[in-house]
């Protein structure tokens, strides 16, 4: 679709980045604005991926839409001023749906620019996985055969390396303030790395240590669980504690240690189960409300990226890709965006609170692995086509949010900070909000002592 972005607007009223490390216009700098908005709406692509890795159509939840940009963040964060402005010339444009994948610690809603911003389309989200994950093999001399979670686009060019380890790698010479086992920035010998694979004790993003200093590849050790893939400076993978322990025994025991580090490939997986980085409730605002109300998506999740920046946001990576992998609740959010437009696209006349509804009574229950998981997940994960015809909806009109506000104790002074406008809002003139949360929501939630 030609006219795919209808417009594109940016805002710097506090003057945040005065524009000498950012172009000051609408242009995506760092990737998170085109990631997120062909998520919601981008065209089918084939042959989409990164650097060959999930391979496959990549397209955006509604494919029709079109795109209006308004580009409120700069490298020094995002101001409340510029987040209103943006919201403010959103609304004038007449968007059907503002899709923000921005959050940040909780404000009273009088003092929360997104809350303000956006008041009767509100929304929260949580992240969930996806049906694949994104694993890097490596092989040792010895035959030993194990794998990570990370993201390298890298093919070797050799069936075998010299392999290391930051222990053996240790700079002897200098003044060392950090732990060479875990291969900390300026504990190693450049003499002892240079073309050989080194094994890290922990995972501090050692990638970056390694490639400075001339190796050809890391293999780190954690007991940490993750379920995040991140993109790699060099060849590397990140292996369990059992695992590093039969590593680090190969490399003292051997005369000729050597590992090699396969390009990243992608494997099946069981879902959707909550991601480890997703919010977990209760919220600390309203405390019979839960939240998050949704689980979608935003666990290594392909799609567009810009060429005005490296796939990993390093200026020394040289890698440029049309396709990003990225984890997170930002692109977790257009996925919960693009159902509710789809929702909203056969129902053009329901309200934002009417589609939120059915989103929530027609998800899908997540896979409770622990006591926390049902205050992250909120109703499920999104059934977009469930959703065109909920049955039951759980609306909510403007006086029913008044009176909400009523409830939770705001006045008319900061009842009309969140709103806007010259009008009075008076709590004697609405009836008192139902319920123990107040509101006509479409979850149920008694907060007690936690």
């Amino acid at each position: 679709m030609s006219s795919k972005v209808i417009g594109a607007k940016y805002y710097n009223l506090d003057n945040i980045d005065p524009g000498f490390q950012e172009n000051q216009s609408p242009a995506d700098d760092d990737g998170h604005g085109t990631h997120t908005s062909s998520t919601v709406a981008g065209v089918a692509v084939k042959g989409a991926s990164l650097y060959g890795i999930a391979n496959g159509t990549a397209r955006g939840g509604v494919p029709a839409a079109r795109i209006a940009i308004y580009k409120v963040c700069w490298g020094g964060g995002c101001t409340d001023v510029d987040l209103l402005a943006g919201f403010d010339d959103a609304i004038a444009d007449g968007v059907d749906i503002i899709s923000v994948s921005i959050g940040g610690n909780p404000r009273k809603y009088f003092e929360d620019p997104i809350a303000i911003g956006s008041f009767h389309a509100m929304k929260k989200v949580a992240a969930s996985t996806i049906d694949r994950q994104f694993r890097t093999p490596l092989k040792l001399g010895n035959g030993m055969e194990a794998s990570g979670l990370t993201i390298s686009t890298f093919s070797p060019k050799k069936e075998m390396y010299p392999l290391t380890s930051g222990a053996h790698a240790a700079n002897l010479s200098g003044n060392n303030y950090g732990n060479a086992s875990a291969c900390d920035y300026g504990t190693l010998s450049m003499d002892n790395v240079k073309g050989r694979i080194v094994y890290c004790l922990g995972d501090s993003g050692q990638d970056y240590t390694i490639r400075e200093l001339k190796g050809a590849g890391v293999i780190s050790s954690t007991g940490a669980q993750s379920d995040t893939a991140l993109t790699t400076l060099i060849p590397a993978t990140i292996v369990n504690l059992k695992e590093g322990h039969k590593i680090d025994h190969y490399i003292n025991t051997t005369k000729n240690p050597q590992a090699v580090i396969y390009k990243t490939r992608t494997v099946k997986a069981s879902a959707p189960a909550l991601a480890s980085f997703s919010s977990r409730g209760p919220q600390s605002i309203t405390l019979n409300i839960l939240k998050p109300d949704l689980a979608a998506p935003g666990l290594d999740i392909l799609a567009a990226y810009t060429r005005l920046a490296t796939i990993t946001g390093e200026p020394n990576d040289k890698r440029i890709s049309a396709f990003n992998i990225i984890s997170g609740t930002s692109m977790a959010c257009p996925h919960a965006t693009a159902a509710a437009a789809y929702v909203k696209s056969f129902h053009p006349d329901w309200s934002p609170a009417a589609i939120k509804s059915a989103l929530m009574t027609t998800a899908t229950p997540l896979k409770i692995k622990d006591d926390l998981s049902d205050l992250g997940s909120g109703s499920g994960q999104i059934n977009p086509r469930k959703a065109l015809y909920p049955g039951l909806v759980y609306d909510n009109s403007m006086s029913s949010y008044i009176s909400f506000l009523c409830k939770e104790g705001y006045n008319s002074t900061t009842i009309g900070l969140l709103i806007g406008g010259k009008k009075k809002y008076n709590c004697s003139d609405y009836k008192p909000g139902q319920g123990t949360d107040g509101i006509n929501y479409p979850s149920m939630h008694a907060a007690q002592n936690y």
